[in-house]
């Protein structure tokens, strides 16, 4: 007995070490991200020995986690339509409003989602909470699209998915089908589905023969480069949860189907050192001494190394892929986009690649809202619903439905 009151208050301070991380004094509901994060770290730690023992790959068991988790969850509507669909051999969820008095066309979003283009799914119900407010709020129909994941696939096949599906949509009679206003709809996504929503938009406005083109897009925390893994806020928020700066390398490495050997090449900007011939052409487009405001840059310096490995982008030409790296588009490419909305967050290492691409786009003569939130982590607008409820969830969603119902 006298041996269990020992190790009990050993066990409790174990766990508060494992849990316990400094965070800045303004970010939300600081201890639940804590516990958060640490119970994300001890779930990735256990699929990664079950990665190592080679039972089977890191992301499909933390997958799986996830979407077991999610089952305990019940989030329904009966005011909803929601109905499962192929569009162009590519599944997605599609939530559908009752029609209201004479209204005839409804206005649409397309929602990609995100989880480092491995995680999470249209189905789980952080997104069909989303999607259905959304729906809710904005009499509007949503399609959440259901894009494969790594390791299943790699880059390119979550951006050829995301394509296929919103061209299909974006078509006369699907539309017809669904009583969308061609003229009001909208392209969107969170993390690397902001990522995808971009490249998409990117894409659909090259395509001369396209009938249909979104009004509007609208990314929430994207991931936008992987050129350059220093800018201030992947130097500010290195360890931050729930996406520290080693994790989203990670993601990266595994959608370009790279090696994880890579990973402190990469960190360190060796594959875009002054010596990459290739990298060169795009220094310039994403330059972010000139590209973010004071408040961001705050006293970061950049690193830029003067001789790297060259082989890295030989090996991997993803990393300066636009398909990729959105960010890395030309000015006329950037020109022809839609209105842009782009929340971003202060505790986040995407802060900078959000900025980054609204102060380009907003330079190409694109009318553009940057939502920035000094209190607010990485994924936190899908966090609000019990146990994962986070103030800064509720307060980024309302605020990224609002600008959509005043804009779309």
């Amino acid at each position: 007995m006298r041996a269990a009151w020992l190790l009990l208050p050993a066990l409790a301070a174990l766990c508060a070490y494992y849990v316990y991380l400094p965070l800045p004094g303004a970010v939300s509901d600081p201890w639940k991200l804590m516990l958060l994060d640490a119970t994300f770290r001890a779930v990735q730690q256990t699929c990664h020995l079950i990665h190592y023992l080679r039972l089977s790959h890191h992301l499909t068991v933390l997958n799986y986690l996830i979407c077991t988790f999610d089952k305990l969850k019940s989030v329904s509507s009966e005011d909803i339509k929601i109905t499962d669909a192929v569009f162009d051999g590519v599944e997605v969820r599609v939530f559908e409003p009752p029609a209201k008095g004479d209204e005839s066309l409804k206005r649409s979003v397309v929602y990609i989602h995100g989880g480092g283009w491995a995680l999470a799914s249209a189905r789980t119900s952080l997104y069909n909470n989303l999607c259905r407010i959304m729906a809710e709020s904005l009499n509007a129909v949503v399609v959440s699209v259901e894009y494969r994941l790594v390791p299943e696939v790699c880059f390119p096949e979550q951006y050829h998915d995301a394509l296929r599906a919103t061209k299909h949509f974006l078509q006369p009679d699907v539309l017809a089908e669904y009583s969308v206003d061609p003229s009001r709809i909208a392209v969107s996504g969170d993390s690397a589905g902001g990522n995808l929503a971009a490249a998409v938009c990117q894409q659909l406005s090259k395509d001369e023969d396209l009938p249909v083109r979104p009004k509007l897009q609208a990314l929430i925390y994207p991931v936008l480069q992987a050129f350059d893994f220093n800018t201030p806020s992947y130097q500010q928020n290195m360890n931050m949860p729930v996406l520290p700066r080693y994790v989203m390398i990670n993601y990266w490495i595994d959608y370009i189907n790279g090696n994880y050997d890579l990973a402190h090449e990469l960190l360190i900007n060796n594959h875009t050192a002054l010596n990459v011939g290739r990298a060169l052409s795009f220094r310039a487009r994403l330059n972010w001494t000139s590209l973010l405001p004071p408040s961001f840059k705050k006293n970061y310096k950049p690193v830029v190394q003067s001789t790297g490995t060259a082989a890295i982008v030989e090996r991997l030409p993803a990393l300066l892929d636009v398909r990729a790296v959105p960010l890395l588009v030309d000015d006329a490419t950037l020109a022809r986009q839609p209105r842009t909305y782009v929340l971003t967050c202060e505790n986040d290492v995407l802060r900078d690649d959000g900025a980054m691409y609204a102060a380009r786009l907003e330079r190409a003569g694109v009318p553009v809202t940057l939502d920035h939130f000094h209190d607010c982590f990485h994924g936190c607008m899908i966090f609000t619903v019990w146990p994962t409820d986070f103030s800064a969830g509720v307060q980024t969603r309302n605020s990224y439905i609002k600008w959509l119902d005043e804009n779309l």
